[in-house]
């Protein structure tokens, strides 16, 4: 017996499936929980290094790269930075970028504290303002005698970039033409610069220079190259 109709009933056409679906294709057309997406993003941001240059004599943390260093344009073996200045009381927290004052004014109990003028490198790394007004700043005399001895150390410490360039001799010999070059310019601006320390205020380690740029309102700070150490945090 024929099961279904006669023989000019229709014969059903059996309809081609689709191919089964992939685990993939299943997998991607889920919305992903944002719990799987944490661990990657606390990947990316621990990714972001920052980058904090310590004096290679005295261990004094002396900037960080977001202060964006450049190279002096007259002298590469110096690096600069814009930074600001600000009024601060005692016992302040540094004031991030962005801060509302007034706002924080206003929480202060009684504003007690006297409010000094301070910039933001100094606050940020403890750095020690050697000021005129208080005698503290040294000579120009004084700086002549550190700076020639502070060169020796920074002439050593750029040896072994000397070693691996394709003319060594060379190579030393520019580094000298800059190094004695740059000396020159700070000396002859010496009465125009705030001068900084490190925390420790070693002697015989670097002088933060901060003198302002051509529009007379932006402070920056000059430091030597070859007297920092690059660190990893």
């Amino acid at each position: 017996m024929v099961r279904g109709g006669g023989p000019d009933s229709p014969i059903p056409v059996r309809k081609t499936s689709s191919p089964p679906p992939t685990i993939e294709s299943v997998f991607s057309s889920l919305p992903v929980p944002s719990y799987f997406l944490t661990p990657f993003v606390f990947l990316t941001y621990n990714s972001a290094k920052m980058l904090i240059y310590t004096d290679i004599v005295s261990g004094d943390e002396i900037v960080a790269d977001t202060f964006n260093l450049v190279p002096n344009k007259e002298f590469d073996i110096l690096w600069e930075c814009d930074c600001r200045k600000y009024l601060k009381r005692a016992n302040e927290d540094f004031q991030l970028e962005g801060a509302n004052p007034s706002a924080e004014d206003g929480e202060d109990d009684g504003g007690e504290g006297e409010a000094t003028m301070v910039h933001d490198i100094e606050d940020q790394f403890r750095l020690v303002w050697l000021k005129a007004e208080d005698g503290a700043k040294p000579s120009k005399e004084s700086y002549k005698t550190h700076i020639k001895s502070y060169l020796k150390k920074l002439h050593k410490n750029a040896a072994a970039g000397f070693a691996k360039a394709d003319d060594p001799e060379a190579a030393e010999k520019a580094w000298k033409t800059k190094a004695a070059g740059a000396m020159k310019k700070i000396i002859s601006n010496w009465d125009n610069y705030d001068v900084l320390m490190g925390q420790s205020m070693d002697g015989d380690a670097m002088h933060v220079l901060i003198d302002f740029r051509e529009d007379g309102v932006t402070p920056y700070a000059t430091v030597w190259a070859d007297g920092l150490k690059e660190i990893k945090v």
